[in-house]
């Protein structure tokens, strides 16, 4: 039930705006000479020779690395379950899962392990976590963040994100790891200049929200309340609401799955037992080989998807479902630009059940992939989020979403310091 994969500490500058701040590291981040193995047998003992962008800016920033958190394997889970060294218990609601894949950095600075900590959000991975498990979690916009560094699992759709105790935290890690990198094509140059942690000022007064209300039908009754409850607060302060519609948010997740597994298929067909990872070792053929590795390596959550993913952009199926799922994102993405086009910011409840509790949700992968159904419309279109504490439902955390236009962090660290 640990917290960490690996305790180790990475002393940072001297001086810089983290200097004396402790931060926790997602398993897929990788860090110079500290075992980094994606919550996998595969890369049980892989040790980077490099650190990724974002590191490089956290130690710059004088910030203290103290230790890289569990998560689900290679990203591929909701609940921190998925993990080949066990699952991660939350902190705040014992015997319930901490969400996931991002579950051990969200319970490192819930149980007060790390100041602050980096996860990874490729449909939801940061902003599950942290609604789960009561603390702040932002998922920047693609392109704001490198990505260099961070083991792949959808490449289209992932972001590095922080979590904090507050917003205002959180808003200045993001400050430090945010900004253009020469060695992720990826990355923009907007937001590079920007003061995130000066943002973070809870000033609403005139805010326009859009609430979905595609995003709060289906979600359970105590966390709709709790929602509401927390909007209320905004509109005290002098926000005002009104709903609008996502159609193409009834497709998401389907479209999300077909878009992700097809990616972590390509990017995981790397790991072979022969350059690097788990040895299948050498006798027999080389796709003995390679499959014993695969075999012995990889988990069941893993190997649904590697599976699904081949199949999805195998001959003659790749325009039934790959080529599906990217016109419907291209959808989602323009029913996003609509409604914010209405709206300064969007809500809605982060996760739409309370935390799971430990094992419930292992035997039933599919309850798992509709618990996503908030949080990967947002990673099709490639727009900014964040998950702020809203409150609780029968003493559970629940979280509120605020998403923004791209490039648009500033007004949803805004909104969502209102309610800190």
């Amino acid at each position: 039930m640990s917290i960490f994969i690996s305790e180790e500490t990475v002393e940072g500058a001297d001086d810089g705006p983290l200097a004396g701040t402790t931060v926790a590291v997602k398993d897929n981040i990788s860090t110079e000479g500290v075992r980094t193995t994606c919550g996998s047998a595969m890369l049980e003992d892989y040790v980077p020779p490099y650190d990724a962008t974002v590191v490089e800016r956290l130690k710059d920033a004088g910030a203290d690395i103290v230790g890289k958190t569990n998560m689900d394997e290679f990203g591929m889970g909701t609940t921190t379950e998925t993990s080949a060294f066990g699952a991660t218990e939350n902190p705040v609601a014992d015997g319930r899962v901490p969400g996931g894949s991002s579950g051990g950095s969200a319970a490192a600075v819930a149980a007060g392990e790390a100041d602050l900590a980096l996860g990874s959000d490729t449909g939801g991975s940061v902003r599950c976590p942290a609604a789960f498990c009561g603390v702040v979690g932002i998922k920047p916009t693609y392109g704001l963040v490198s990505r260099y560094g961070l083991v792949a699992y959808a490449n289209s759709l992932e972001q590095i994100g922080p979590f904090g105790s507050t917003v205002e935290e959180a808003a200045a890690l993001l400050d430090v790891i945010a900004g253009p990198d020469e060695r992720d094509a990826t990355t923009r140059k907007e937001g590079a200049d920007s003061d995130y942690a000066a943002a973070a000022d809870g000033d609403v007064d005139g805010l326009s929200i859009g609430v979905p209300t595609e995003l709060v039908e289906g979600a359970d009754e105590g966390v709709v309340e709790t929602f509401y409850d927390a909007l209320d607060q905004l509109e005290a302060q002098g926000a005002t609401t009104h709903e609008v519609s996502l159609e193409s948010v009834e497709y998401a997740v389907q479209a999300y799955y077909v878009i992700a597994m097809s990616e972590a298929s390509s990017n995981l067909a790397r790991f072979d037992g022969v350059r690097y990872g788990h040895s299948g070792g050498y006798d027999g053929n080389w796709n003995e080989v390679f499959g014993r590795a695969r075999e012995e390596g990889f988990g069941a959550e893993v190997k649904r998807r590697v599976l699904l993913g081949t199949y999805a952009l195998s001959a003659g199926y790749h325009d039934k479902y790959y080529k599906q799922a990217q016109d419907a994102r291209a959808w989602v993405k323009q029913d996003f630009d609509e409604a914010l086009s209405e709206a300064d910011v969007l809500a809605s409840p982060t996760m739409p059940v309370p935390p799971m509790e430990l094992g419930e949700s292992l035997s039933d992968p599919l309850k798992m992939y509709l618990a996503d159904a908030n949080t990967v419309p947002v990673n099709l279109a490639d727009l900014p989020a964040i998950s702020v504490p809203a409150g609780e439902t029968d003493g559970l955390p629940v979280g509120l979403q605020l998403v923004g236009p791209a490039f648009g962090e500033e007004t949803i660290i805004r909104a969502a310091s209102a309610l800190d």
